[in-house]
């Protein structure tokens, strides 16, 4: 694997030779939009990152399910992250029991109809699932029918199960998408628009599902293409190949029209994990020496271009209660001498900015006294060995809300000693202890306070140092009316969005 030493910054000048050239070649990759009215023609999506498990909605391809309006679960949650009706109409909590009630009338894409056993089977098929998805982390749940109700019980008596049902991972499939070892979701959903061709990692294809329990949907259907380029996306979106492109990158955003592009003040912190289990920063000295020698702010200044803000913690302004109970962080160790300590970072070229981060960051550390390589490859090729704690360093753009509209759960998955995407290996029974106590603490005022709690025993660790708060880039073409600007990134097309 090479050692990179550094990532240069293109010239913009280059980036538009670049998109100029790119932009006849992505015109092939969209279907043609159709001629009819504002409601007939078929929407053109340019998508970031291509699926990585198959659409699997026990995967975070799952995301990309719910911004198509394809899947859906019995919650959705409402902008200030409340739990609303979807699939489920109503609910009732009897201790370690939730009782919840399915709207009628829905049906599958495959033409079947949605009962309390559909549901059974696709929590559990998620409860079993390995790795389980992360809105499940540290939860047992059970799940039984009770006519056409379904009840839903916890080892321990949980506030949040309402909004966990709300994760696209939780997604209420038909049986048909259950019949291999892969849950397959083709034609399965209950949303506005049925997928009809996945097509890997090229594209994907959906028509409108006219039998839709909620409408019919303005749109005749999505055309999707991935496109990982971040200055090919944005091309596309110049040239009019595409009608809604996601991620566009801040060095891109000054050569669009500024009337098609929006930012999304994001829960999304640009984050560096550190490995505590093993190499240079089980020490906890060492970890701190790392904390003093990064400094954002060139990072926000030259690579986002000032789209973004300086952290202060890992919860950042779309969670604005944060700030507000946020206090000094005491007890951390000593900043001690790296003395020439070898390190590697890691991270993925999917977002285009994050090579450019680590290589600010190889410059600081490398000025603190630390000796820094760096691996950088495409998300789907690094993801695995960054889990496996195999680099000891790690570069993430990381959603905070992103699952359940509650950060504790994110903080759980990222740094309980039990945790699906623990990336640092943090080990830490203080950590566990106060990542607990946020779980268990009912909604409300009390449990934001616990959750602040939690992110400062994790930040005493200095197992993370929380660089930035990044703002989305999304890409409209003119003439398209009603596509989602989600925070959470789970709804990008709606049954509303349609182009003129």
């Amino acid at each position: 694997m090479p050692l990179l030493r550094s990532v240069a910054r293109a010239p913009r000048r280059r980036s538009v030779l670049a998109a100029t050239l790119a932009a006849p070649l992505l015109a092939g990759c969209f279907a043609p939009v159709e001629k009819g009215g504002g409601g007939d023609k078929r929407i053109r999506v340019a998508m970031m990152q291509p699926p990585r498990s198959g659409l699997s909605p026990l995967s975070d391809d799952a995301f990309k399910l719910a911004r198509w309006s394809t899947a859906e679960t019995l919650v959705r949650l409402d902008a200030e992250g409340n739990a609303q009706p979807m699939l489920a109409t109503g609910w009732r909590q009897e201790g370690r029991t939730w009782i919840f009630t399915l709207r009628p009338g829905v049906t599958f894409h495959d033409g079947t109809r949605l009962t309390a056993r559909d549901v059974v089977r696709s929590l559990e098929r998620a409860a079993g699932a390995s790795p389980k998805p992360r809105i499940l982390d540290g939860v047992d749940l059970t799940v039984r029918t009770d006519g056409e109700t379904v009840r839903i019980s916890t080892a321990q008596a949980d506030p949040l199960v309402p909004q966990r049902l709300s994760s696209p991972q939780l997604s209420i499939l038909a049986a048909s998408a259950y019949g291999k070892k892969t849950v397959d979701p083709v034609g399965a959903g209950t949303g506005p628009f049925v997928l009809t061709d996945s097509g890997g990692t090229s594209f994907a294809t959906l028509d409108r599902y006219d039998a839709y329990w909620g409408g019919r949907a303005r749109a005749a259907g999505i055309d999707v293409t991935y496109i990982p380029d971040g200055t090919a996306r944005a091309a596309a979106l110049r040239s009019g190949a595409a009608d809604v492109v996601e991620a566009i990158p801040v060095a891109q955003a000054p050569l669009l029209d500024e009337e098609q592009i929006a930012e999304v003040p994001m829960p999304r912190t640009n984050t560096l994990y550190l490995n505590t289990e093993s190499g240079p920063f089980r020490d906890p000295a060492l970890r701190a020496a790392a904390r003093a020698a990064v400094d954002a702010g060139p990072i926000v200044r030259d690579v986002y271009e000032g789209r973004a803000d300086t952290a202060d913690g890992l919860l950042g302004p779309a969670l604005p209660w944060a700030a507000a109970l946020r206090g000094e962080i005491g007890g951390r160790a000593a900043a001690g001498d790296p003395k020439g300590a070898e390190i590697t970072i890691g991270t993925f070229t999917d977002r285009a900015e994050l090579p450019e981060v680590a290589a600010v960051l190889q410059q600081q550390l490398q000025k603190a006294g630390f000796r820094v390589g760096l691996e950088i490859r495409e998300y789907a090729a690094i993801e695995a060995d960054a889990l496996a704690g195999k680099f000891d360093a790690f570069v993430l753009s990381r959603a905070t809300v992103l699952d359940s509209g509650d950060p504790a759960a994110y903080l759980y998955s990222d740094f309980a000693s039990d945790g699906s995407f623990n990336l640092a290996q943090l080990a830490d029974a203080a950590v566990d202890t106060a990542l607990d106590r946020a779980g268990e603490t009912p909604v409300g005022d009390a449990r934001r306070r616990a959750v602040v709690a939690a992110e400062a025993a994790v930040l005493r660790t200095d197992a993370v140092i929380p660089m930035l708060h990044e703002r989305v880039i999304q890409g409209d073409a003119t003439g398209v009316v009603g596509s989602v600007k989600d925070p959470r990134e789970r709804e990008l097309i709606s049954i509303d969005t349609y182009v003129k």
